[in-house]
C-alpha cells in the first residue's frame, strides 16, 4: 500500500503559487499604508490524482491549509487562506480582512532597492484506497518577487 501511495503523492502537480498585491506589485508600496496580499485563485484550489500499482488504486487529494508570507524587512504574516484582493470599493487606507501587511520602513537600503518577498504555501495530502485512507502533511510550494517599498512626504505650505 506504502508504494501506491507515494506514487499518487509523487504525481500529485502542485501549482506555483502566484503572488499579487495591492498596491499592484509592479508599482511602489508605500510606507504606513497597508499592502494587502492574495494568491491568484487558481493556484489556492484542491488538486487531486490517482494511481493504481497491482491492482491496488489510490487516490490522493491535496488541499491548501496556509500561506505563511516573509516580507522582506522582518516582518511575517500567517494567512490561513489565499487572502482577498483589493476592491476599489474600499478605502486606500483600510487594511486587507485576511492577509496584509504594513511597511515601517522603506526598501531603499535593501539589495537592489528592493524587498525579496517570499510566500510558503503549506498543502495537506490526504489519500484513500484499498479501504483504507491516511494523511501526508505539510507539502510546501514557494514563490518569491521583489517589492519596492518609499516613503512618501507631505509638505504644507500657506
Amino acid at each position: 500500500m506504502e508504494v501506491v501511495v507515494q506514487e499518487a503523492v509523487e504525481r500529485l502537480e502542485l501549482p506555483e503559487p502566484v503572488i499579487r498585491t495591492s498596491p499592484d506589485e509592479d508599482f511602489v508600496q508605500v510606507v504606513h499604508v497597508p499592502t494587502w496580499m492574495w494568491v491568484e485563485r487558481r493556484t489556492w484550489e484542491p488538486v487531486s490524482v490517482s494511481a493504481a500499482v497491482e491492482g491496488v488504486k489510490v487516490t490522493a487529494t491535496a488541499r491548501p491549509r496556509k500561506a505563511v508570507w516573509s516580507m522582506g524587512e522582518g516582518g511575517r504574516v500567517v494567512c490561513r487562506g489565499p487572502g482577498t484582493p483589493y476592491s476599489a470599493k474600499v478605502s486606500p487606507k483600510a487594511p486587507s480582512p485576511d492577509c496584509g501587511y504594513t511597511y515601517r520602513r522603506a526598501s531603499l537600503s535593501a539589495p537592489d532597492g528592493a524587498y525579496a518577498v517570499s510566500v510558503r504555501v503549506t498543502w495537506d495530502v490526504e489519500w484513500r484506497g484499498a479501504g483504507q485512507s491516511g494523511a501526508v502533511p505539510g507539502l510546501v510550494m514557494t514563490a518569491e518577487r521583489q517589492l519596492v517599498v518609499d516613503e512618501v512626504q507631505a509638505l504644507v505650505t500657506r
